[in-house]
């Protein structure tokens, strides 16, 4: 591949080398939400900052951990995994936000993602649309510990994953909308628990690159419950998830030492 960046090894779009990263590595959307989760890390330091991709590394139970910003969407999420495995990292945890679809998930709840609608258009790059968008099992039963643990209100299952913001919440004013609106049923009556726009592509590049990597967010609200007449209410502080992503991280570093990985 040409290299972009000028500078043998340094990665184009998110500015770093390897050695720069840890092997785990907490990936949310929003680069402004680097800064509070590296605010759990100790001996946190500013790595790089480029377009959407903010990086932080620091040190949890004495082992090298990052947090980069991989902006919206699976084209940039999909970027931000194939440059940092470039750099050493194998362990990814993504921390984000959700809409909530099953009428039981309530905003203020955490959604754990086994898996991923490939309602989108990254994956298809990668994978024939046969091929499922799984997380890795490991990262999975941590989250689920991790939030057991820590007395949150929890979903464990499939999210749905879209490219369009706008085609989720006004799919009716699209004139592809006979395709959004019948797929999202389709979706509810399948047990969906939620919709968001990155794990599908995280989890295909992951399969791709033999690397670990899952999900877990926070759910903002639930249109499903609004229309159903039910309470909705609206949350947005993200501490939960990145709370839950810490732990795991813990509990995996503790695993991985045991197998001598």
């Amino acid at each position: 591949m040409q290299n972009y960046s000028g500078e043998v090894g340094l990665q184009y779009h998110i500015n770093l080398r390897k050695g720069d990263v840890g092997r785990y590595v907490i990936l949310p959307g929003d680069p402004k939400r680097c800064e509070k989760i590296a605010a759990h890390f100790e001996n946190a330091k500013l790595m790089a900052d480029n377009r959407e991709f903010v990086t932080y590394t620091g040190y949890l139970d004495g082992e090298k951990v990052s947090v980069t910003s991989t902006g919206i969407g699976g084209p940039s999420a999909s970027i931000a995994m194939e440059e940092l495995v470039n750099c050493g990292a194998d362990t990814f945890l993504r921390v984000g936000t959700c809409g909530g679809m099953a009428l039981d998930v309530k905003g203020g709840d955490i959604v754990i993602a086994t898996g991923a609608i490939r309602m989108e258009g990254t994956t298809k790059e990668y994978a024939p649309i046969e091929f499922p968008a799984v997380a890795n099992l490991d990262v999975v039963n941590a989250m689920v510990d991790a939030a057991k643990s820590l007395g949150h209100t929890y979903h464990v299952g499939v999210v749905e994953c879209k490219d369009s913001f706008y085609g989720q919440h006004s799919p009716e004013t699209k004139p592809v909308s006979y395709e959004l609106l019948n797929k999202w049923q389709a979706w509810l009556r399948l047990g969906c628990k939620a919709s968001e726009m990155e794990s599908a592509a995280l989890f295909i590049v992951a399969s791709y690159l033999g690397v670990r990597c899952g999900s877990n967010f926070l759910v903002v609200g639930n249109q499903e419950r609004e229309a159903a007449g039910m309470e909705n209410p609206i949350c947005h502080d993200t501490e939960a998830p990145i709370l839950v992503a810490i732990e795991a991280i813990r509990r995996l570093i503790r695993q991985d030492k045991e197998k001598g990985e």
